[in-house]
């Protein structure tokens, strides 16, 4: 049983229906490209043949026509303008003007290869009507130099078939979604080939018949895109990147060119943002800063805080360090006219009260000293060593990033007196040594490492660590004992023997895997 979708959802469809000509006509504009009135095909090869993979507006005037050979259109327009075509130049510039047009709703998805779908439920009042935000947007692109169509519906199957398909405006969607062909249902030539035969040419022929007969003769695929398309059946889109729990934006009727400026309307926005997270008792650990700039393209800088935070200060410190620290630097073109300020990432924060020996104070300032180095220096720049939930060496200690905040895990500490059970430094891998022993099972007296013979004159251990127990079960890994020595010099390394003699090994092998401070 069919249910109907909520007449609340608002999606706006853009069909670009020559995006690849404008592409390759933008990118020739200053360099003697040719006109915008010439024909002028893209060519792909198919199946060993050059065939028309698309074509402008007056190319399809005269005649010419996505799939022909492409000898048949030098035929029928001897000097008609040919290039190859490009679909990821086409996919690059798509997702450019899905990060320009997020501006107008942050659920953006493309909808390749020459379209993108806009969820714009709850946003539509910002613009004053769909009218005026269908305006705003085909102006945009319109500036840009792309030809486009747009269409609004109640599902995304409805808006992309009403910017493709529709030819002539009805008085409502659902008179319109009824008059479109059946070809909106964008099906496989043979069912589309079959449903004209039965004389069902519209979407309107399908409607109002029973789901079962048509899928029994046509197939499930029918009916399942007629119910989406027509809003019986629920659809959703998948944006390029999940909305943000908070955004903050500034839009300028003059485009912001100036540095000065540019921090000042950041200080702004990380103010507006601190008061909304205060409101929520939370913090951000994460803000992404957007630069939308007036040619279209869109400049990302995000930073991470070790800690949730909700200081405008140093929100405002960290992004100054991280546009100081661009290898390319932040270019404003022509200027930006809108900046956004988005925090993906929010986490409770508490007051809290400071501990009598400051120690909350101390930790505060460690994190924001490891926030600016990660601004500067990249986060991935930055390690931190947490103990890691295994017995192996190699696998008990992660390197994490610092501004990660992993769950405390106690770090096992020695006994007071003794020496660091394990090295700092591990070899990885181990590094195979050659070692004399004065029994099979003993520990070593003397080994050669590197071409340099060390005399064993002291030792602790063995120290035996069994491999995980499913690599056990499976007859897979051996046992290691292990060694602290000490050599002659009075450096200290760490050693183990691999397999136990005469059950996993007859002759096991010797291994260096750390030294000593």
């Amino acid at each position: 049983m069919t249910q109907a979708v909520s007449a609340q959802q608002r999606y706006l469809a853009l069909f670009l229906p020559f995006l690849a000509t404008d592409r390759l006509r933008l990118s020739d504009r200053g360099h003697g490209g040719a006109s915008a009135d010439l024909p002028l095909i893209l060519t792909e090869k198919l199946r060993g043949a050059d065939r028309v993979a698309a074509c402008n507006a007056p190319a399809l005037a005269v005649g010419l026509v996505p799939g022909m050979a492409l000898a048949d259109a030098r035929a029928r327009v001897p000097d008609v303008r040919v290039a190859p075509h490009d679909p990821a130049a086409d996919l690059a510039l798509i997702e450019r003007l899905a990060d320009d047009l997020d501006r107008f709703t942050p659920m953006v998805a493309l909808d390749p290869p020459d379209g993108l779908m806009l969820d714009m439920t709850g946003c539509v009042h910002l613009f004053g009507s769909e009218a005026a935000l269908a305006a705003q947007v085909e102006a945009r692109l319109t500036g840009f130099g792309l030809a486009v169509r747009h269409a609004f519906a109640a599902t995304p199957e409805g808006a992309r078939a009403l910017a493709r398909f529709q030819s002539v405006p009805a008085a409502s969607e659902a008179a319109a979604l009824r008059r479109l062909p059946v070809m909106a249902l964008e099906l496989e030539d043979e069912a589309l080939h079959a449903l004209r035969r039965a004389g069902l040419r519209t979407i309107g022929d399908l409607a109002g018949r029973p789901r079962a007969p048509l899928a029994a003769r046509f197939g499930a695929g029918v009916t399942d895109r007629l119910d989406r398309l027509l809003g019986l059946a629920d659809s959703r889109i998948t944006p390029r990147r999940p909305p943000p729990a908070l955004r903050f934006e500034r839009r300028f009727a003059e485009p912001l060119g100036l540095a000065g400026s540019l921090m000042a309307v950041i200080a702004e926005l990380a103010g507006e943002a601190a008061a909304a997270l205060a409101e929520r008792d939370r913090g951000g650990r994460c803000f992404v800063l957007r630069c939308y700039r007036c040619d279209g393209h869109v400049r990302s800088l995000m930073v991470d805080t070790s800690l949730p935070s909700r200081d405008p200060a140093l929100v405002v410190r960290l992004l100054h360090e991280r546009i100081d620290a661009l290898a390319d630097p932040l270019d404003p073109g022509f200027g930006f006219d809108m900046l956004a300020l988005d925090i993906p990432r929010v986490e409770p924060l508490a007051p809290t009260q400071l501990a009598l020996e400051g120690g909350a104070v101390r930790e505060a300032e460690l994190a924001g000293l490891i926030d600016r180095l990660a601004a500067r220096h990249g986060r991935t720049r930055l390690r931190r060593l947490v103990p890691g939930d295994s017995h192996v060496p190699e696998q008990g200690v992660l390197s994490l990033p610092a501004a990660d905040r992993p769950a405390p895990a106690p770090w096992a500490a020695p006994a007071p007196g003794e020496p660091p059970l394990r090295p700092l430094h591990l070899f990885d891998p181990p590094q195979p040594i050659e070692v004399v022993a004065a029994v099979p099972e003993g520990p070593p007296r003397r080994f050669r490492w590197k071409g340099n013979v060390h005399d064993v004159v002291r030792y602790d251990g063995p120290e035996r660590i069994a491999p995980e127990w499913w690599r056990l079960a499976a007859g897979e890994g051996r046992t290691r004992d292990y060694f602290r020595i000490e050599d002659a010099r009075g450096r200290r390394y760490w050693l183990f023997r691999h397999g136990l003699y005469g059950r996993e090994a007859a002759a096991p092998r010797w291994f260096l895997h750390g030294l000593f401070a």
